[in-house]
């Protein structure tokens, strides 16, 4: 059985999903750009604080989840130029710690509201 995770501290699903989807302890995050949770505008800055944001808000649907970034084990990274792959890895220090989840990088054509990164997770929770 699963059960949808829903949290107003990350942006409300913009179609038909589920924020992330929880299967017993495996926890499946959709994807997250950089929405400012409260108005569900597109960060208005650099890409560090776009890739800031998609990690914050992921982090708010992990816990909503019952969980944290901690129980990462992989992400899918979406850019829509990969020149920004550093900044991403840069950002990525600061909320996560050894050992990284496994990851993928895509670069794509465009993504939801012209947003430049895209970023989902599976976690899973400890007992």
């Amino acid at each position: 059985m699963s059960e949808p995770v829903h949290t107003d501290k990350a942006p409300a699903a913009i179609g038909t999903y589920s924020q992330a989807v929880k299967a017993s302890r495996t926890v499946y995050l959709s994807g997250q750009i950089p929405l400012i949770p409260g108005t569900m505008d597109l960060v208005d800055g650099s890409m560090e604080e776009q890739v800031r944001q998609v990690f914050s808000n992921l982090s708010a649907v992990a816990e909503a989840a019952g969980g944290n970034l901690g129980c990462a084990v992989k992400l899918t990274v979406y850019l829509v130029d990969l020149a920004d792959f550093a900044t991403v890895n840069a950002v990525m220090e600061t909320f996560f710690t050894v050992p990284y989840p496994a990851r993928a990088a895509v670069e794509v054509s465009a993504l939801p509201k012209g947003a430049r990164v895209e970023v989902d997770a599976i976690l899973v929770l400890s007992d």
